[in-house]
């Protein structure tokens, strides 16, 4: 049995005209001799809605309450997807996250996958049904409803084609795949047919929206390739990017630049780095970036992932006058394989922040990443400009060469 997972995002299923279109697409893989397994997100933009009634009625909801709210979303959306299959002649059924096994940690609104046990998938696809799973969410080992974050639908559809060992996962959105930058903000942003697990990932953490930063670490984990398309494209012919493993470049340099605008940075001096991680684990806020020296420290939060940020940026600050907090910042980052490995990189994009007149209030380097800190105004103008010194140009892939 060849089995095929395909993800949908909101927008590929933001109305009942779209959401045909989808059973139409789903039914072509059928009878092309797959057993299909489809993962969908909620109708449009439903999600922010959902938050945005749950904001009306209180500035912190409980996490538990959201899960549970949030979650109707994608159920919605199953079930109306199986209803289309079922008028198109197809056998189709649907299930939640908990109902096909997604199990996770018992974290709410940023869980993550600990176990899948696809038993009822596998014995609907055997029976020659069409298998319709509520992305975003599992159940926790409390048997609590959970959801696994933004972009969450891309994490339970590769966790689901790792656990059926399926021959791809299909990942379907409004673009075409993945772009060496935002195309809304950079005119000239290239298409990327190709991509190792490791330069996705650091551009999901980046701030890149094309994929989920825990979908690619699981895929990573498992060897799973995904496949990034455009849903109104031609089944057969459309563009793609493929993420998968032993993708080689002939030379290194910047493949992507990613910009982040919703972010908050977190500078404290005096406060114990224990006594600051304890304060954002008692109040469920993620940390990145982290960089500690003598008494100091600082940290990013991506504040997407924090539905109760007020509740989290007032625990923080209740550790002393030491803690300052920044909601003015945006993120910029060059993205690339071996990126750091030469200087002058980091020399050329020192330029371009100079040339601009941009400040720098803080730096971090990886193996594949290097992101600064500027004010968000900000943002566009230098995701522009070093989108067309190091990409556009092959600037680092020339100083990368010239070694």
């Amino acid at each position: 049995m060849k089995i095929l997972v395909q993800k949908y995002g909101g927008s590929s299923v933001a109305d009942i005209s779209r959401l045909r279109r989808v059973a139409e697409r789903v039914v072509a893989a059928k009878r092309a001799g797959y057993a299909v397994c489809v993962v969908v997100s909620a109708m449009g933009k439903a999600t922010d809605q959902l938050l945005a009634q749950a904001s009306e009625v209180s500035a912190a909801p409980p996490r538990r309450e959201l899960d549970m709210l949030l979650s109707v979303g994608e159920r919605t959306t199953m079930a109306l997807l199986a209803i289309a299959l079922h008028a198109l002649g197809e056998d189709a059924i649907s299930f939640t996250g908990s109902q096909c096994g997604i199990m996770t940690n018992d974290r709410h609104f940023d869980a993550r996958i600990i176990e899948v046990r696809p038993f009822r998938i596998e014995d609907e696809l055997a029976r020659g049904r069409i298998v319709i799973v509520a992305g975003y969410q599992g159940m926790s080992y409390k048997r609590e409803i959970t959801t696994l974050g933004r972009g969450g639908s891309d994490t339970t559809a590769v966790a689901l084609a790792a656990a059926l060992s399926a021959e791809r996962c299909e990942i379907y959105s409004d673009v075409d795949g993945v772009y060496s930058a935002d195309p809304r903000v950079v005119d000239d942003a290239r298409h990327l047919g190709e991509l190792g697990y490791e330069e996705l990932q650091e551009m999901a953490e980046a701030g890149a929206k094309v994929l989920n930063a825990e979908a690619v670490e699981f895929a990573k984990r498992h060897r799973i390739a995904i496949y990034a398309r455009r849903t109104d494209d031609p089944v057969e012919g459309g563009r793609e990017t493929v993420v998968r493993l032993g993708v080689v470049r002939e030379a290194s340099g910047v493949r992507a630049v990613v910009s982040e605008a919703k972010i908050a940075y977190v500078r404290a001096v005096g406060p114990s780095l224990a006594a600051v991680l304890g304060c954002c684990g008692a109040q469920g806020v993620p940390v990145k970036e982290l960089h500690s020296s003598g008494n100091s420290l600082g940290f990013v939060v991506s504040l997407a992932r924090v539905p109760d940020w007020a509740k989290g940026r007032a625990a923080l600050e209740a550790l002393g006058d030491g803690v300052m907090v920044r909601e003015d910042l945006g993120a910029v980052s060059l993205v690339g394989d071996g990126i750091t490995r030469d200087v002058r990189v980091l020399s050329r994009m020192q330029e371009v922040l100079e040339t601009l007149g941009v400040a720098v209030e803080s730096l971090v380097t990886t193996a594949f990443r290097i992101s600064v800190l500027v004010d968000r105004a900000q943002l566009d103008a230098l995701t522009r400009a070093l989108h067309a010194e190091f990409v556009a140009s092959d600037g680092a892939n020339v100083a990368l060469e010239s070694q």
